[in-house]
């Protein structure tokens, strides 16, 4: 059965979107803010949006921690949240009779959080050890450093999570401000996918929208690029294995090329027929993970490519990803090739959607994107529509020296011959 997407704006400015599942049993249902970590204009308050994330599921005044997950769990269900850059998350999934209990527990915790300042001196602790496990990872913490390097000087280049020292210094008033600023009427999506009519989720959140404030839409920085040479950054880390990200400044969001793009990322590292994966592990073997993603926000976007390798191999990877890279912006791909790239995102696409969460979330994601709904099936067509020289065009355009940033953690690097390297890519 297809899917029925519906998109309503309430009178008050929230907006209520429905993925109609019906054969499903559950339903997942999400509640959206308009704020990540590039809104945090001011370098004081990076980590802040991924902070009251923690803090909306530490009590309300009607319900303390336990209860908020007792009351979700207590009817056989799940709840989380997200922060990413351009948006919040907080979502829970149950069986689909329980929505109005999914709603009442998600909009309580949106509307009514305490901050209370116990919990945020113990929940910044907690967050301060979620940053130091992802500086025990490498292969994570090396894209963290990518993401710096990239978007240099602005809020898309923090981390965010924040950093220790930041957090220290973020206090409650701080707190409260961002939370009055950010979660408001016209900066809040409420999106529901499964077993649900668009009719009684209009009903639920006209009923439980009521006691979030009025406010408009939040804003944001836009990225300036500047960059005019290849920029690299080592960290010197003790490591059994050194870790290289390579990101290529992309486009953004809702350009035109976005739909091709993900046809280029399957060609190039997303699975393990790519021609990364084939060249640097299986031809040479030069890595055991090696592979690409993309990265996309409302005005620019990445392709990033990540592997771990010996130390005494970084040059020569970097020398066979570029020469691959190259290889596919000079010779079209063959019919066959490309087939298999569009079949394996349209494949990979349809098995995730068949997934209630999964279904929200980038129903969500689509909404606050910042451009046209486009459903699965417009996307599907746009995919199956790219051709081998559009993908030669893209990268022709992508692959220049300017675009290029190169993260490494590891042993210590030779950073003129890897400039070198790059300059000539």
């Amino acid at each position: 059965m297809k899917t029925e997407y519906k998109i309503t704006t309430l009178t008050n400015g929230v907006t209520v979107a429905s993925a109609a599942m019906p054969q499903m049993a559950s339903v997942c249902l999400g509640i959206w803010a308009r704020t990540g970590s590039r809104y945090e204009s001011d370098p004081r308050q990076n980590g802040i949006s991924h902070f009251i994330e923690h803090l909306l599921f530490k009590g309300t005044e009607k319900r303390d921690a336990l209860k908020i997950s007792v009351d979700i769990e207590g009817i056989g269900g799940t709840s989380n949240a997200f922060t990413a850059e351009e948006n919040t998350c907080y979502f829970a999934r149950s069986r689909a009779s329980h929505l109005e209990c999914l709603m009442e527990v998600q909009m309580d915790m949106y509307t009514h959080s305490l901050f209370e300042p116990d919990e945020i001196r113990k929940e910044r602790e907690v967050i301060c050890e979620e940053i130091a496990m992802t500086c025990d990872q490498p292969s994570q913490y090396v894209q963290e450093l990518l993401n710096t390097l990239q978007w240099k000087d602005h809020p898309l280049g923090r981390p965010i999570t924040g950093t220790e020292e930041g957090l220290q210094k973020i206090r409650r008033k701080d707190i409260l401000q961002y939370y009055k600023e950010s979660y408001v009427t016209h900066n809040t999506w409420i999106v529901a996918a499964g077993n649900v009519s668009h009719s009684k989720l209009l009903r639920l959140a006209r009923k439980y929208s009521k006691d979030i404030p009025s406010g408009k839409r939040t804003t944001w920085i836009p990225f300036a690029p500047t960059q005019e040479e290849p920029q690299i950054l080592c960290l010197k880390k003790e490591v059994d294995q050194t870790q290289i990200a390579l990101g290529i400044r992309s486009f953004e969001r809702n350009h035109p090329y976005s739909c091709a793009l993900k046809v280029i990322n399957t060609l190039v590292g997303e699975n393990s027929s790519s021609h990364l994966f084939q060249a640097v592990r299986e031809d040479h073997g030069l890595a055991y993970s090696i592979g690409s993603s993309l990265g996309s926000f409302y005005d620019t976007g990445d392709l990033v490519i990540g592997a771990g390798v010996d130390e005494n191999k970084v040059e020569k990877t970097l020398r066979l990803i570029l020469k691959e890279l190259k290889r596919l912006a000079a010779t079209p791909v063959s019919k066959e090739k490309l087939k298999q790239a569009q079949d394996y995102v349209i494949g990979q696409s349809e098995i995730s959607l068949e997934n209630t969460e999964n279904q929200m979330i980038w129903l969500g994601e689509q909404l606050l994107g910042g451009g046209t709904f486009q459903t699965p099936e417009e996307i599907k067509q746009a995919v199956s529509r790219t051709t081998a020289a559009e993908i030669q065009k893209i990268l022709q355009e992508l692959l220049r020296p300017e675009r290029y940033n190169l993260a490494i953690i590891g042993a210590s690097q030779n950073k003129g011959n890897l400039k070198k390297i790059l300059s000539r890519g």
